[in-house]
């Protein structure tokens, strides 16, 4: 496992909002041997569902200024996001596949002081523990089995497009479900479980109603299910289904009270860190029941 050393790339959702992910994967990294280099003043990926789609040439400028700060530090990027995962790693292929527009946003980024070479790679979190780590290793820093019923969400960017990502099917997923189980958890299968959460591609922020009503419909197919808890590997989604709840209850008058887990806080939990440092006590829905099953 020598050389896993990545440029962190944050985001905008995980340090606003939900600081314990970024604390449970600064401690979970070293304890797995990765080490993780801080990008100084990287910005937002930037959101593909509304960058891209209006204006491709602003958002492979923005995306190519961040990949080359990872690239000035000799580092491929990490992300934690499933958006930022998606929308970095299709500007970086972008680039690859089509250097006249490399040599366009090089000529932007000179206003910066900046060029952007494409000699380096996009990796997510979850790919990096599942590929590069891997489970055996994962297994070896875990204290206490959790012994929870787990629902696994992927969500879409970390899997779609097929043609660009290749980490497992997309639609058959099981490499998030093993780390789970690696946890001493059992993963369970429910209905629709590829729906998407409802938050991307700017529906969250443009059309919260249709948003809102896609994370009722998997919601119900949670509960049904019989799961102790929700886990993501993205803080978008994870913000959709944590703070979702509290949006569905006023508004469509429905209650559900599922807690909702990125999975290096899951992981953090099993190997020991303190709850309260990794966010489990931070969110929207409360985790005490979760806390109480598995004697914490």
């Amino acid at each position: 496992m020598a050389g896993l050393r990545f440029g962190f790339f944050l985001g905008c959702i995980m340090p606003n909002r939900y600081p314990g992910i970024e604390v449970a994967t600064r401690k979970i990294a070293p304890m797995l041997g990765i080490e993780l280099i801080d990008l100084p003043r990287a910005s937002c990926c930037p959101a593909p569902g509304v960058f891209r789609s209006f204006d491709q040439p602003t958002w492979l400028a923005l995306a190519a200024r961040n990949l080359s700060i990872s690239e000035g530090l000799g580092v491929d990027i990490l992300t934690i996001c499933n958006g930022c995962y998606g929308s970095l790693r299709e500007a970086n292929e972008t680039f690859k596949e089509e250097p006249e527009k490399l040599a366009k946003v090089n000529e932007t980024l000179k206003d910066v002081g900046r060029t952007y070479r494409g000699s380096i790679q996009v990796r997510h979190i979850a790919e990096v523990l599942y590929k590069d780590v891997g489970i055996e290793k994962i297994g070896s820093i875990i204290k206490k089995p959790l012994g929870l019923k787990v629902a696994v969400h992927y969500g879409c960017h970390i899997l779609k497009p097929t043609k660009h990502r290749g980490i497992d099917s997309a639609e058959r997923p099981r490499f998030v479900d093993e780390m789970v189980e690696a946890l001493g958890c059992e993963s369970v299968q429910y209905k629709d479980r590829m729906l998407c959460c409802g938050a991307g591609g700017g529906l969250r922020t443009g059309a919260l109603d249709v948003s809102l009503d896609m994370t009722l419909e998997k919601l119900r197919n949670i509960h049904e299910s019989g799961t102790d808890l929700l886990v993501d590997i993205c803080p978008f989604c994870h913000l959709q289904f944590d703070y979702g709840q509290i949006q569905i209850r006023d508004s469509l008058k429905e209650y559900y009270a599922i807690p909702v887990l990125h999975y290096v806080q899951l992981l953090g939990l099993a190997a020991g860190l303190d709850p309260t440092e990794i966010g489990i006590y931070a969110n929207f829905v409360p985790t005490d029941q979760v806390m109480k099953k598995i004697g914490a």
